[in-house]
């Protein structure tokens, strides 16, 4: 026995080619020297199917390029990039007009109030109103098609796996 990082080590006298007890040679390599029962070299890599990884990623590649999905997706930009850039535009405005404009921003409306502190008070009101509108759109014209994608790939994934989820 020898003794290696406080390891004991016991040495085959067979020219010392392996050491018992050490995973790295429990087990030859395959394709290192073993037969396939023919006579002939068993070959260096044994041939695997893919790994569940590599198979789910196939099935969300897959319902990535499916109608039902690009439906959902288009639904999406149809809603968001409208809204997004008349509020952004809104804001530009509300922005140019008080830099530019400051005695039409400074007209007082009632009493101490002015311009500018409605338009500012309509950028509050309008991001709410924006935030209540999409959530409505997404719960009326998305959310059950989204669902029903996501349990359909889940379900896709789950059969790939072999139930192990």
């Amino acid at each position: 026995m020898e003794k290696h990082d406080g390891r004991e080590v016991a040495q085959t006298r067979a020219g010392d080619r392996g050491v018992l007890g050490d995973p790295w040679y429990d087990a030859l390599a395959s394709g290192w020297g073993e037969l396939d029962g023919t006579g002939a070299p068993a070959p260096a890599v044994p041939p695997q199917a893919a790994p569940p990884e590599r198979r789910a990623a196939a099935i969300y590649l897959e319902v990535q390029r499916s109608a039902a999905f690009q439906e959902v997706r288009s639904r999406y930009r149809r809603f968001a990039f409208p809204a997004a850039a008349a509020f952004f535009a809104w804001y530009l405005a509300y922005i140019l007009a008080a830099t530019t404009a400051p005695g039409l921003m400074g007209r007082p409306v009632a009493g101490a109030v002015n311009v500018a502190m409605l338009a500012g008070l309509g950028q509050f009101l309008s991001t709410f109103l924006l935030t209540w509108l999409y959530s409505r759109h997404a719960r009326l014209r998305r959310d059950r098609a989204a669902l029903e994608l996501r349990w359909d790939t889940q379900e896709m994934t789950r059969v790939i796996e072999g139930g192990q989820r």
